[in-house]
């Protein structure tokens, strides 16, 4: 796991020199504390930094074919790298090192772009081929590690995270907004690809490559599953592949020459990683937890339960609300303004965890690809509703949004209930958009200040797909990807192509890498995800009696400890909203009330106002949208108001 850095170019002019190389890598060290490394020539400059986990003694980059003529630097892991070695040596490569880099250059060699269709893992990577004056990045399938981009003045910069571009001169010029990304990030609380907050750099979408080439770039998508494709066989038939799929992954993510642990929440899916990895293991796993005080946000004793079940060595940690004082330093870390408030127990983890492993693997992309989230649940429901008739489903829509009173608390049952009624009458794609929205269009309207209304509104008109700037648009798309499934299939999906990556890969991965800790993750095993992308809605959800995750639990029922097998699913949140209207109330107005903010033209003064009198007062629940404004601002203080 390492952080990588670079630059192509045609013209000298535009050349990149050895010390703003250097400035680049020194911004993403925390990737990388154990190793550095460069390359340079007359085009091309590629910078390295180094987590050791795997061929501790000849894993050093950027690294070469034989005669020198191809170069790579390489951020993350190729599980497959061992029959891709014996492949390799069959064709007459010569091998040097024992590791899974020195495959892609020979890879590239043989196979050009197509190479990224033979990896099975996760990946950014950069290959210089010298003589062809040719670049080609490439990003794993799901989107599990960063890769940043940026064309100014002839040159091609490219990095693991927007910190090391913006190391560069030219970037010392006044940074500019992206208007639309400030709308699309308080939309989803993030700023999905291929935008950043910035004007002029971008990311790498998942599954892509890019290849640049006499000064032209031309990306392409390299994994496209058919996820109209549903496959239909018996229940056991799709369990056992999935037990066996899985369980392989595991296995295959469990190779390193360093101490290894994992994440365990006491929910289904890192319980059943945990259970899978214990059984491989000869000593007991490593398993590591965080809570809070405040028991509706704190999973601990499930995840202890699940550990006693299974054997593990485990650690717990509790985050108390004097975890605010490390919000300066998350803004900071996490380059772009990031309002999914579980970075903060993420980052936590990530520190306690480092201190006795450097690789933990997770559970993520459980919920997505086997129906989790209580949201789906709800698609489901309200799907039904849609059947009724025109007019008694407005009248009883009607009735649902006024006879629910108000409530300010975020996780209780009633909220949920709200957030339902208020858009049960609306077409799917808008109805989920709701549910999953920090501010809705409505709520960003009235939020803006005209200034800033002006420059989303010129921002757009000046796009050949205007529309494609609405989170609104970006949803229905995504939703599209999947539109012969049914509609809760389709937002599952949606999920795994925008959410998953946009927000929950990249949370984990520049919270973990803040620490020098790698998080790997066997349900992204693109076998997983397309096996599970392929069932049916029934191995996954039931809304009779109520059950999710069908599948899953089957197949691996002996792992599962009754208690997490059972529970309710609770989330890994934080509680800012009573943080916000008690001990950190303070905080809160002293951030967001601040001159400075105030001034910034991109908010109307007087609603910032109300929403912290709503919030505080109890009449409204606004801890989400209050948390994503603060990270918003703290990130503007790290890279607008002084030089990152």
């Amino acid at each position: 796991m390492c952080g990588i850095c670079g630059a192509v170019w045609g013209d000298p002019g535009s050349a990149l020199g050895n010390s703003a190389l250097t400035a680049m890598m020194d911004r993403i060290v925390h990737r990388g504390p154990d190793d550095s490394g460069q390359y340079l020539d007359a085009h091309a400059a590629l910078g390295f930094r180094r987590l050791s986990i795997v061929d501790l003694a000849g894993g050093h980059q950027p690294l070469s074919n034989e005669d020198g003529s191809v170069w790579v630097v390489f951020n993350g892991e190729i599980y497959n790298f061992p029959a891709l070695r014996r492949r390799l040596e069959a064709r007459g490569h010569t091998l040097r090192s024992t590791g899974d880099t020195e495959t892609l250059v020979h890879l590239y060699e043989d196979e050009g772009p197509r190479m990224f269709e033979l990896l099975r893992g996760m990946f950014a990577l950069a290959i210089w081929d010298a003589p062809r004056r040719t670049l080609l990045l490439g990003r794993d399938r799901l989107g599990q590690k960063p890769l940043l981009y940026r064309e100014h003045a002839g040159r091609l910069t490219f990095a693991s995270e927007l910190k090391s571009l913006l190391a560069l001169p030219e970037a010392e010029a006044p940074r500019r907004l992206d208007p639309v990304a400030v709308d699309q990030f308080l939309a989803f609380g993030y700023v999905p690809q291929p935008r950043t907050i910035l004007e002029g750099v971008k990311k790498l979408p998942p599954a892509h490559y890019a290849v640049w080439h006499e000064g032209k770039l031309k990306v392409e998508r390299y994994w496209s599953p058919d996820w109209n494709a549903e496959r239909r066989r018996s229940f056991q038939e799709d369990a056992d592949e999935l037990r066996a799929t899985l369980d392989d992954a595991v296995r295959e993510q469990m190779v390193a020459d360093v101490p290894l642990g994992a994440f365990l929440s006491g929910g289904i899916d890192s319980t059943i990683i945990v259970g899978l990895m214990q059984r491989a293991s000869s000593r007991p796993v490593k398993t590591f937890a965080i809570g809070f005080p405040d028991a509706a946000y704190d999973e601990t004793a499930f995840a202890e339960a699940a550990a006693k079940a299974i054997g593990t060595e485990h650690h717990t940690f509790i985050v108390e609300p004097k975890a605010w004082e490390t919000l300066p330093a998350l803004a900071w870390q996490f380059d772009e303004p990031f309002a999914d408030s579980s970075a903060l127990p993420t980052w936590h983890v990530a520190h306690e965890t480092r201190r006795e492993v450097t690789v933990a693997l997770t559970g993520d992309a459980g919920d997505e690809l086997f129906g989790g989230y209580d949201r789906y649940r709800a698609l489901a429901l309200t799907e039904m509703f849609q059947r009724l008739p025109a007019g008694p489903r407005k009248v009883l829509a009607g009735a649902m949004t006024r006879l629910l009173p108000r409530s300010g608390k975020a996780k209780s049952r009633l909220r949920a209930l709200e957030r339902i009624a208020e858009r049960i009458d609306q077409p799917a794609s808008l109805r989920y958009l709701g549910w999953m929205a920090t501010f809705d269009e409505d709520q960003r309207l009235l939020l803006y200040d005209d200034s800033q209304l002006d420059r989303l509104a010129s921002t757009a008109a000046s796009l050949s797909d205007p529309e494609s700037v609405d989170p609104s648009v970006l949803q229905a798309r995504a939703l599209a990807a999947s539109g012969g499934r049914d509609v809760v299939t389709q937002a599952m999906i949606a999920d795994v192509l925008t959410y998953l990556p946009g927000d929950l890969l990249y949370k984990v991965d520049m919270a973990s890498m803040a620490h020098s800790l790698e998080c790997r993750g066997p349900f992204l095993d693109h076998r997983v995800v397309e096996l599970a992308a392929a069932m049916p809605l029934d191995r996954k959800l039931r809304l009779r009696p109520g059950r999710s995750k069908v599948v899953l639990k089957r197949a691996f029922a002996d792992l599962i400890p009754e208690p997490i097998s059972t529970r309710r699913k609770m989330g890994f949140g934080v509680p800012v909203g009573r943080w916000f209207r008690d001990e950190l109330h303070a905080e809160l107005s002293a951030i967001l009330l601040d001159p400075i903010a105030l001034a910034r033209g991109l908010f109307r003064p007087e609603r910032i106002q109300a929403l912290i009198d709503e919030h505080v007062s109890g009449r409204r629940e606004h801890g989400h949208r209050l948390w994503a404004l603060v990270m918003l601002e703290l990130w503007m203080r790290n890279y607008l108001d002084r030089a990152a």
